[in-house]
């Protein structure tokens, strides 16, 4: 009796369809497919020592040691977490590095124990080649980047859009010294995975944020990144009151949120003071010695007064990060790079607008004609 297959098709990941992962963890880690969850056929140990008996050995032999190292107790537990997990998710599909025996053997294992569930034909790895070439055709798609000065609240421009790509979320980091997400940062497979899934629920003239290349420790794909050099571009100037505003949220308000709710009131005080303390300091280098000390000074001082709940003293400190490091340092690249056209420079609300024309413009009649008659039904 053959087992069932399916074809590595992005539609799997476009409607969200449930994956279990049977490769080794040390593997998943690497680089999963979005949403799927790793239940393994082998752990890593198990995995190494059948990788050297199929080195030295050949296929036969190391099918037997996996045989002998996963049988028993162990093997129930494996087809234990498979059946348990497919009485939450019973539509779920099971995939392996290249859908070969690893997935067959979860499969039939399964199915010994009167459950049948399909494979995903060429697995992970064929998977992952289609993400990665959708990116390189979404390289191709009408591109337009929004630019400005730190604070002017650019993603959430580009998140407010249709067509909107928010490279940053993909990341999780803001792109900048004081950036870095509280939780973990994806590893550059799983980077590309979440942009490539992103990239399926969007349609037609493509907008992202003006970002180098990389974004935390995460690289854009280079095809996309060349299409973002090229592309057009907008500007979104705002005053510095409102830009102080802006930065306060995205460097306190939100980052305290999310450090409470994952670690709780005293140890997510204590990493969110560590990391932006860290964050200063890494500024070492273009602040010079007497301003850094200056803005550690202050920066010290909020501390103290945010515990005492007056939060508006990041001010004191977040103020001068601005004018005295980011703003220069965006003036610079704007002078390199001074053979860049802006198709428009305004407040927000204005780019808005203009981003939003721009994409119309730039739709395919038949994308237009899907985006009105969606207008007109609402």
């Amino acid at each position: 009796m053959s087992l069932p297959l399916v074809p590595a098709d992005l539609a799997l990941l476009r409607e969200g369809h449930p994956l279990i992962d049977v490769r080794a963890p040390v593997e998943f880690a690497q680089g999963g497919l979005p949403g799927a969850i790793n239940l393994p056929l082998m752990e890593n140990e198990e995995r190494r020592r059948v990788g050297i008996a199929y080195k030295e050995h050949g296929q036969a032999s190391a099918i037997r040691l996996g045989e002998s190292l996963v049988s028993g107790e162990i093997k129930a537990a494996r087809v234990a977490a498979w059946r348990e997990q497919l009485e939450k998710t019973p539509d779920a599909i099971i995939y392996c590095f290249r859908g070969g025996l690893r997935s067959q053997i979860a499969q039939q294992w399964l199915l010994d124990s009167g459950i049948e569930r399909p494979r995903i034909q060429g697995g992970w790895k064929a998977m992952r080649q289609g993400l990665l070439a959708h990116i390189d055709a979404a390289a191709a798609q009408p591109l337009l980047v929004v630019g400005g000065l730190t604070g002017c609240a650019k993603t959430s421009l580009v998140q407010t859009l249709d067509g909107g790509l928010d490279l940053e979320g993909c990341a999780r980091h803001k792109g900048s010294a004081f950036g870095r997400h509280p939780l973990v940062a994806p590893a550059q497979i799983d980077f590309e995975h979440d942009m490539g899934q992103r990239l399926l629920s969007l349609s037609g003239p493509l907008v992202v944020e003006d970002e180098s290349r990389q974004i935390g420790s995460s690289n854009i794909p280079l095809t996309f990144w060349r299409a973002m050099e090229r592309a057009p571009r907008i500007r979104v100037e705002m005053p510095l009151d409102w830009r102080l505003q802006q930065i306060h949220k995205d460097y306190i308000d939100d980052l305290w949120t999310i450090y409470r709710q994952q670690f709780g009131d005293w140890l997510g005080w204590t990493l969110m003071r560590k990391q932006l303390s860290s964050a200063l300091g890494r500024l070492r280098k273009r602040l010079g010695s007497e301003r850094l000390a200056r803005l550690n000074r202050l920066q010290q001082l909020a501390f103290r007064e945010h515990e005492r709940g007056n939060r508006q003293a990041h001010e004191a400190w977040l103020a001068p990060l601005l004018t005295e490091y980011y703003d220069p340092m965006y003036r610079y690249q704007l002078e390199k790079h001074a053979e860049q056209h802006f198709l428009h420079v305004g407040d927000w609300d204005s780019c808005l607008v203009a981003a939003r024309q721009w994409s119309d413009e730039h739709c395919q009649p038949e994308v237009r004609g899907q985006v009105a008659a969606a207008v007109r039904s609402h």
